[in-house]
């Protein structure tokens, strides 16, 4: 069983990812869109869609992290950072650069058990509201 305490650390160490990763990429939105444009040429994916989800992917992570760091709409986070992960994972298929899966499985792996032990999950604006 899961203590409230290692749900929280879990949850902060998981939303501090999250955050880091919109943080350093929000701010050069068009040059990290162009860049996942460029590395996904030669896959079967359209362009339009890959630089969408370059401009996307950035504010997703900076509001995935703000709110599992707050611990705000805490369920609904954990399951978006989830499919988050599922389409980083199919991405990373589709171009055969296998070596960042491990990364994103084990925070599809994190996610999972948070959702799995939500009910320890104490300190949070979930519980306010």
């Amino acid at each position: 069983m899961i203590s409230s305490t290692s749900f929280l650390l879990l949850r902060l160490a998981v939303g501090t990812s999250a955050l880091g990763h919109g943080l350093v990429r929000v701010p050069k939105l068009r040059v990290f869109s162009q860049w996942m444009g460029d590395t996904f040429a030669k896959s079967m994916l359209p362009r339009s869609m890959v630089a969408l989800f370059g401009l996307l992917l950035p504010i997703v992570e900076l509001i995935l992290g703000v709110l599992l760091i707050s611990g705000l709409f805490t369920l609904p986070a954990l399951i978006a950072g989830s499919f988050e992960m599922i389409f980083l994972v199919f991405g990373c298929c589709m171009i055969e650069n296998w070596e960042p899966i491990a990364s994103q499985l084990i925070h599809l792996i994190i996610y999972v058990v948070l959702i799995q032990f939500l009910s320890n999950n104490w300190m949070a604006l979930d519980n306010l509201i």
